[in-house]
C-alpha cells in the first residue's frame, strides 16, 4: 500500500505554461488587428448598403437631397423591374458566364503550362522569357486596347464572343503565381514519378496539378471576377446586342429623364451579385490559395 501511494502520481501545482489558458488570450496586437479589419469591413460594408437601399426606392426618393435610409414612400422593387423590362438580363447573363468561364478555363491551361516549363524545364531564353513576363505584369491594360482591336478586326472576329474571350486569356501574373507556387514543390516527387517510367506530361497532370489544387482554384476565381467584372474591352470589341456581356449591356438601358439612381443601383447589383455569391461559396479556397502562393509576404 506504501509503494502505491508513493507511486502515485502528484497533481502539479506550476502555474499554466504559455500554451495552456494563458496561451488563448489575444495579443494587443492581434486586438489591434482585429478592430482594423472590422473597421475596414464597415467602411466597405456602408457604400454597399447604401447602394441597396437606394435600389429598392422610387426614384423620386433616390433622387431626394436629404439622405433617408428609410423613403418616405417604403421599399419598392420598382427599379429591378424596369431594368428587367428594358434590358434582356437573362441573355446577357448568360453571355457573362459563357464568355467568363471560357477565359477562365482557356487562361489556367496557358499558365499553368507556361509556369510549370518555366519552374521544372531548362531551355534556352529562359530568364529572358521570365523578364518579359514579369515586365509585362506592369503594363497598363488600355495600351493594348487599339492593337487588340485591330488584331480583332483582321481576323474578322468584331462582334463574336471570340472577340471578348482570346484577347483575355493571356495573364502574365497568373503565370508568375503558378510558377512561385510549383518551386515550392519538392522535386523528388518527380524523379520518383520518373523511375516509375512516367513522362514529363503525366507528371504534371497526376503528380504537379493535384497538388495544386488550392492555387489552381484561387486563380480560377480571381480570372472569372475579373473576366465578369471587365466592361471596357467587351463595349469596345462588340456591338451586336446579341453578344453583350452583362455590364456592357446593363449600361444600354438609359432613361429619357436623366440619371435614374434608383435604376442605376438596381443594375450594379444585379452585376455584382453572381460575384458575391462565388466569393461566399469558394471564400475558403480565395483566402487558402493567397497563402499558399506567399503574395501576401511580398
Amino acid at each position: 500500500m506504501a509503494t502505491e501511494t508513493l507511486a502515485r502520481p502528484v497533481p502539479s501545482t506550476a502555474a499554466p505554461s504559455a500554451g495552456g489558458r494563458n496561451g488563448r488570450r489575444m495579443s494587443p496586437g492581434r486586438i489591434a488587428v482585429l478592430v482594423a479589419a472590422a473597421l475596414l469591413a464597415v467602411l466597405w460594408m456602408v457604400p454597399f448598403a447604401w447602394a441597396t437601399v437606394t435600389a429598392f426606392k422610387s426614384e423620386t426618393d433616390a433622387a431626394a437631397p436629404k439622405i433617408s435610409w428609410i423613403p418616405p414612400s417604403g421599399f419598392t422593387a420598382d427599379a429591378f423591374v424596369k431594368v428587367f423590362q428594358d434590358g434582356n438580363i437573362p441573355l446577357w447573363t448568360w453571355n457573362s458566364l459563357y464568355t467568363s468561364a471560357a477565359i477562365t478555363v482557356i487562361t489556367l491551361v496557358i499558365s499553368a503550362l507556361v509556369a510549370y516549363a518555366l519552374s521544372r524545364i531548362d531551355f534556352r531564353g529562359k530568364k529572358v522569357l521570365m523578364t518579359v513576363i514579369i515586365a509585362s505584369i506592369i503594363v497598363p491594360p488600355p495600351v493594348l486596347i487599339i492593337p487588340l482591336f485591330y488584331q480583332m478586326v483582321a481576323l474578322h472576329m468584331i462582334d463574336t464572343s471570340w472577340a471578348i474571350i482570346l484577347p483575355q486569356v493571356i495573364h502574365p501574373a497568373m503565370v508568375f503565381v503558378l510558377k512561385k507556387f510549383f518551386d515550392q514543390i519538392p522535386r523528388e516527387l518527380e524523379e520518383a514519378a520518373v523511375m516509375d517510367g512516367a513522362s514529363r506530361m503525366r507528371i504534371f497532370l497526376q503528380v504537379i496539378l493535384p497538388l495544386s489544387r488550392p492555387i489552381l482554384a484561387a486563380v480560377a476565381i480571381f480570372v472569372f471576377i475579373g473576366a465578369w467584372n471587365n466592361f471596357l474591352w467587351p463595349f469596345i470589341a462588340t456591338n451586336d446586342g446579341s453578344v453583350l456581356t452583362l455590364p456592357v449591356g446593363l449600361q444600354t438601358i438609359k432613361s429619357a429623364y436623366g440619371i435614374q439612381y434608383a435604376q442605376n443601383m438596381a443594375s450594379a447589383l444585379l452585376a455584382a451579385l453572381p460575384l458575391i455569391l462565388l466569393f461566399l461559396f469558394f471564400q475558403r479556397q480565395i483566402i487558402k490559395g493567397v497563402a499558399t502562393t506567399g503574395l501576401a509576404g511580398t
